[in-house]
C-alpha cells in the first residue's frame, strides 16, 4: 500500500529529524554541559513524597522501557521460535506493562505534585523540567490508556504487526509508514509524544540516564544529614598550648 504525502511526513520525516536531534542534542550537551549531567536532588527541601515517589517511577519506568525493547524491537516470530506462543506474550505483556505502567504514572504523579506543592522546589523548577514534566507525563498516560483501552477492556489490539513494524524500519533505513497509518489513534499519539520526548531529552535532566549506575535502580536517594554538634577531641599539642596560655595569664 502506497503511503500518502501526510503519512510520510508524519511517520518518516518527523521521527527523523526527531532522531537527528536527540542525537546531535547529546553531543552538544556534553560538550556544552558535562558537569551538569546529573539529576539536582531536592531531598534537603521535602523527603516525605520523594521516598515513595521516586523508586515508584524508576522501578516503572524500567520496566516499561524492558517492555517497549521487546515489544517493539523483537519480531513476533523470534518469540515464538523461542517457544513463547502470541496468546503467552500478550497476556503476559498486558498485565506486567498495566503493573509497570500503573507504578510509573503514581510515581510520576507523586513527583510532579511533590513539585507543585513544595513551594521551595516549584520556585526552583526551571525551564527545561517545565518542558520535561508535562511531556513526560503525557507520554506515559497515552501509552497505559492504549493499553487499557484495547487490550485490557478493549477486544485486543496487535501493535506488533503495525506499530512494530513501523519502528523497527526506521533504525534498518527501511521505513513503513503505512504500518502505523491505520493504528488507532491512541497508539499513534503515544508514538509521536514518544519521539518528540526523544527531542527533548538532552535538554533536560533526562540525561542523568546516560551517566547512573545499575545500582542507581535499587539505591536509595541521596541523605543530606546535619554536621555532628560534639566537639572534636582535643589534641595533646592543643592541650599544652591551652595549658601555657593559661599559665601566662
Amino acid at each position: 500500500m502506497n503511503a500518502s504525502t501526510a503519512d510520510l511526513l508524519l511517520w518518516v520525516a518527523v521521527p527523523y529529524i526527531f532522531l537527528a536531534v536527540f542525537a546531535v542534542g547529546h553531543v552538544w550537551r556534553y560538550r556544552q554541559d558535562q558537569f551538569g549531567w546529573t539529576s539536582r536532588t531536592t531531598q534537603l527541601l521535602e523527603h516525605r513524597w520523594l521516598r515513595w515517589g521516586s523508586p515508584l517511577f524508576h522501578l516503572g519506568a524500567f520496566m516499561v522501557i524492558a517492555g517497549h525493547v521487546v515489544g517493539l524491537a523483537i519480531p513476533d516470530a523470534w518469540t515464538e521460535a523461542a517457544g513463547i506462543s502470541e496468546h503467552a506474550y500478550h497476556t503476559t505483556a498486558v498485565w506486567a506493562g498495566s503493573v509497570a505502567g500503573v507504578a510509573m504514572v503514581t510515581g510520576l504523579g507523586m513527583l510532579c505534585a511533590r513539585r507543585l506543592l513544595t513551594r521551595q522546589i516549584r520556585l526552583g523548577t526551571d525551564r527545561s523540567d517545565k518542558l520535561l514534566f508535562p511531556l513526560l507525563s503525557a507520554t506515559v498516560v497515552l501509552g497505559i490508556t492504549a493499553t487499557f483501552a484495547h487490550n485490557v477492556f478493549g477486544a485486543g489490539y496487535d501493535y506488533r504487526s503495525t506499530v512494530s513494524v513501523w519502528f523497527r524500519g526506521l533504525f534498518v533505513l527501511q521505513p513503513r509508514p503505512e504500518a502505523i497509518a491505520g493504528a488507532p489513534l491512541l497508539f499513534q499519539a503515544h508514538a509521536l509524544t514518544a519521539f518528540l520526548l526523544f527531542a527533548a531529552w538532552p535538554f533536560t535532566r533526562l540525561v542523568h540516564v546516560w551517566s547512573a549506575p545499575i545500582g542507581y535502580l535499587a539505591r536509595p536517594y541521596l541523605v543530606y544529614r546535619r554536621r555532628a554538634t560534639t566537639p572534636a577531641p582535643e589534641t595533646p599539642s592543643a592541650r599544652a598550648t591551652r595549658r601555657r596560655t593559661r599559665r601566662a595569664a
